[in-house]
C-alpha cells in the first residue's frame, strides 16, 4: 500500500480524497494555486506545495508542476480526483516516467475513450449498444449528407473533451451549418480539437450510468446504476440512485454491458459507462468516463463502498474482498449539486445533519469564492429506505441549508424534488427545459 499520495485537485473532491487517504493510515500532499492558499483542502493534508497562480492553465491543468510537487514531496502515487487532469493521458505518461503510480487507468485506455468517435467503434465491435449516427465529419457538407441518412432530431457532438462543451441539437436541415460551426469552435477552444461526429438524437430518454470497478486481475464488479436525467446544457444537477426506470432484468443487461465495455479496452479501476435509456426500455452507449464521478458519493449510500478507497487499492495491487453476488442495493440517495450563480463570501453557512445526510464540501463560514474555478459549491446528499423517503429527506434537508452571501441554487433543486413528474420517476433528461 501507498505510504503518501499527492491529490491533484482542489476544493470538495480533494478533501474526498485526504479524508479517504487518512483512513487508511496514507499522508497526504495537496497541491494549491495562489488563488487556493487559504482553502480547505491545504490545511487538511499532510503536505501541500503551492504550483502556481489563480489560472487553471497555471496550476491545476499543469502536469509538470504536479509531477514536481509529487518529486519534492516524495508522493508515490497521484490521485487527479475528476475534472482538470483526470482524464489526461500526458500525466499519466508522466507519472509513468517518473516512477509514480497513477490512481486510474493506463493512458492508452484514456487516449481511446477520450476520443468518442474511437470509443463508439470499440463498443459497437464488442457488441455494447450504440446510438445510429456517422464517423468524423469531413465539413458541415458532409454533416448535411449524413444528417438526411440519419434523419432528424440529431446531435452534433465533439470528440473529445465533456461536460457538455461542442455539443448541439439539430431539428432541420437549415439549423445544420450554425450547429457544425459554433460546436467547432466551442470544442476547439475547450479541447485543442474541434473534430466533430453526429448521433441519433435519442428522445426522450433518461441518462443512465453504471458505476464499475475493475481490479488487476481482471475481475469487473458493478456497483449498480445512477440516474442524471436532470440536467441543465448536459451538466448534471441531481443524481439519484436506483434509478426508478431500472427493474433487476435491465439491470443485469446493463451490468453486461458495462463489463463488455470493460473488457473491450483492458480497463482497471473505477470507471462509469453511460447509456441513454428510451422509453421502450433500450439503452444506448454514451460514453466512458474513465475517472471518479461527482455522482459516486449516491452508489457509496446504497452499496456501503467507498469508491475512493478501492481506486487506492486497485491501483496498490490490492485483490478484490467481494464478488458481484455480494453487492446488494440497499435503500435510495439521492444527490444535489449546489452551485455558486456568482463568486461571492460564505457570510453564513449552516449545514444540515441527522442519520443518512452528508454535504461534501469545501465551504467555511468567511470563505470567498473565487471566480476561476467549477461553481460546485458543495454536494447534499441523503440515503433512506425507501425512494419517498429519500425525497422527503432532501426536501428537508436542503430548506436547511444555508450557504447566506453567495447567490445559489438551492430554492431550484427544492422546486426539482417537489415537482411531481420527479416524485413519480417519470422525468428525463428534457426535465428542466420543459419547466421553462
Amino acid at each position: 500500500m501507498f505510504s503518501k499520495i499527492l491529490v491533484a485537485n482542489r476544493g470538495e473532491i480533494a478533501i474526498r480524497i485526504i479524508r479517504s487517504c487518512k483512513e487508511m493510515g496514507i499522508a497526504t500532499v495537496s497541491v494549491f494555486s495562489e488563488a487556493d492558499r487559504d482553502s480547505l483542502h491545504v490545511a487538511l493534508a499532510d503536505q501541500s506545495v503551492c504550483i502556481g497562480a489563480a489560472s487553471p492553465s497555471e496550476s491545476y491543468l499543469n502536469a509538470d508542476a504536479i509531477i514536481s510537487a509529487a518529486l519534492v514531496t516524495d508522493a508515490e502515487a497521484i490521485h487527479p480526483g475528476y475534472g482538470f487532469l483526470s482524464e489526461s493521458a500526458k500525466l499519466v505518461e508522466l507519472c509513468e516516467t517518473h516512477g509514480i503510480a497513477f490512481i486510474g487507468p493506463s493512458a492508452d485506455i484514456m487516449a481511446k475513450m477520450g476520443d468518442k468517435d474511437i470509443a463508439r467503434r470499440i463498443m459497437a465491435g464488442a457488441g455494447v449498444p450504440v446510438i445510429p449516427g456517422t464517423d468524423i465529419l469531413k465539413d458541415e457538407k458532409d454533416a448535411l449528407k449524413a444528417a438526411k441518412k440519419i434523419g432528424f432530431p440529431l446531435l452534433i457532438k465533439a470528440r473529445s473533451g465533456g461536460g457538455g462543451k461542442g455539443i448541439r441539437l439539430v431539428n432541420t436541415p437549415e439549423e445544420i451549418e450554425h450547429a457544425y460551426q459554433t460546436a467547432y469552435h466551442e470544442a476547439e477552444a475547450a479541447f485543442g480539437d474541434g473534430a466533430l461526429y453526429m448521433e441519433k438524437r435519442i428522445y426522450p430518454a433518461k441518462h443512465i450510468e453504471v458505476q464499475l470497478l475493475v481490479d488487476e486481475f481482471g475481475k469487473a464488479v458493478c456497483l449498480g446504476e445512477r440516474e442524471c436525467s436532470i440536467q441543465r446544457n448536459n451538466q448534471k444537477l441531481l443524481e439519484e440512485t436506483p434509478s426508478s426506470a431500472v427493474d433487476d432484468d435491465l439491470r443485469e443487461k446493463l451490468y453486461e454491458a458495462t463489463r463488455k465495455a470493460a473488457q473491450a479496452v483492458g480497463y482497471v479501476n473505477a470507471g462509469t459507462v453511460e447509456f441513454l435509456l428510451d422509453t421502450d426500455g433500450n439503452f444506448y452507449f454514451m460514453e466512458m468516463n474513465v475517472r471518479l464521478q461527482v455522482e459516486h458519493p449516491v452508489t457509496e449510500q446504497v452499496t456501503g463502498i467507498d469508491v475512493v478507497k478501492w481506486q487506492i487499492r486497485i491501483a496498490a495491487g490490492v485483490p478484490f474482498d467481494f464478488e458481484q453476488k455480494d453487492i446488494a442495493l440497499r435503500g435510495n440517495s439521492i444527490e444535489c449539486r449546489i452551485n455558486a450563480a456568482a463568486v461571492g463570501k460564505v457570510d453564513l453557512l449552516h449545514v444540515p445533519g441527522g442519520p443518512r445526510v452528508r454535504f461534501d464540501s469545501a465551504l467555511w463560514t468567511g470563505y470567498v469564492v473565487p471566480p476561476y474555478y467549477d461553481s460546485l459549491l458543495g454536494k447534499l446528499i441523503v440515503h433512506a429506505d425507501t425512494r419517498e423517503e429519500a425525497i422527503r429527506k432532501m426536501h428537508a434537508a436542503l430548506c436547511e441549508l444555508v450557504i447566506d452571501g453567495v447567490p445559489n441554487n438551492i430554492d431550484e433543486l427544492i422546486e426539482f424534488v417537489s415537482d411531481e413528474d420527479f416524485r413519480r420517476g417519470e422525468y428525463y433528461t428534457d426535465f428542466v427545459n420543459n419547466r421553462g
